[in-house]
């Protein structure tokens, strides 16, 4: 039997398409995910990825009114207090077990979707209906989009129902952006989109580090990264918080390793510098995984 655990991000619950479980060790808890990317298209091929992109996609389409039928139904349940005796949730640990948020992340960059902001609005309608306070929308972006007016009408419709923004921002330079996040699209935009959304309301910066042919970021490109948080900050952008981590499920590419916690911690202390709050998630070997 499936067990959910942090170690185990496959999305798939039943003859579900588009909603999906996820326990999430930076949520500390559940987190119901929403796959707007089905069509497993994203405008970043990270090599620490575990989306399989080898394997055609069984679903290329979002049909608002399926996916608002599953998420209705895994959060009445959650509601009801019976979503921790039915499979697979019930192996989740009984400290995880709370509905912390409605995550848009999936199998792609969210805001890409052409009914991002719709599909914002059917969680918040849906978390209402059911009572489920302190459960909140998330968007987990790679902050590429954020600056289209389409997106910025689903950003303001999270900011009404008091949802949060978690953004990636891998890199302190354009050479190892491009490398970590296998993207030549601008590292100039990122950064500018990043600046813009924290002076509007405050974000989560999520940071993934990890090796590369066993080698780590140099000192050089830490110091850059931190540096970008702070010119995020003189920009009179806040950031709430900063999630540092590294890999914890087998990567796409098997040249990537993770970094050992107190590598983290070294990162992390760059951030403490700096009077942002930071946490740090500690990494795994993949191949214990398996």
């Amino acid at each position: 039997m499936r067990e959910l655990s942090y170690t185990d991000h496959r999305r798939e619950l039943g003859e579900n398409r588009y909603i999906y479980p996820v326990v999430s060790r930076r949520s500390k808890g559940l987190s119901v995910g929403v796959n707007l990317n089905p069509d497993k298209v994203c405008n970043f091929d990270c090599p620490y990825c575990q989306v399989d992109r080898t394997v055609p996609p069984a679903v290329t389409e979002v049909e608002l009114s399926r996916l608002e039928a599953e998420l209705d139904a895994l959060l009445a349940v959650a509601a009801s207090g019976r979503l921790w005796e039915e499979p697979p949730f019930d192996t989740v640990a009984p400290g995880l077990r709370r509905v912390n948020d409605v995550a848009f992340a999936g199998d792609g960059e969210p805001t890409a979707y052409a009914g991002f902001a719709d599909a914002v609005r059917i969680a918040g309608r849906l978390i209402e209906e059911h009572g489920l306070e302190g459960v909140k929308p998330v968007v987990l972006t790679n902050a590429t989009l954020l600056h289209r007016p389409r997106v910025r009408e689903g950003l303001a419709e999270l900011d009404r129902l008091g949802g949060e923004i978690w953004a990636k921002l891998d890199a302190g330079t354009a050479a190892y952006f491009a490398r970590v996040d296998g993207t030549t699209f601008p590292f100039s935009r990122v950064l500018k989109n990043l600046e813009e959304a924290a002076r509007v309301r405050p974000i989560t910066i999520q940071s993934m580090f990890l090796t590369m042919d066993g080698e780590p970021p140099s000192e050089a490109e830490l110091d850059a990264w931190a540096g970008r948080l702070a010119r995020i900050q003189a920009a009179g952008g806040r950031v709430a918080l900063v999630q540092v981590y590294s890999v914890a499920r087998r990567p796409s590419d098997e040249a990537i390793g993770h970094l050992p916690t107190s590598a983290l911690e070294a990162i992390a202390d760059r951030v403490r510098a700096l009077d942002i709050p930071v946490e740090v998630y500690a990494g795994r070997e993949w191949k214990e995984n398996q």
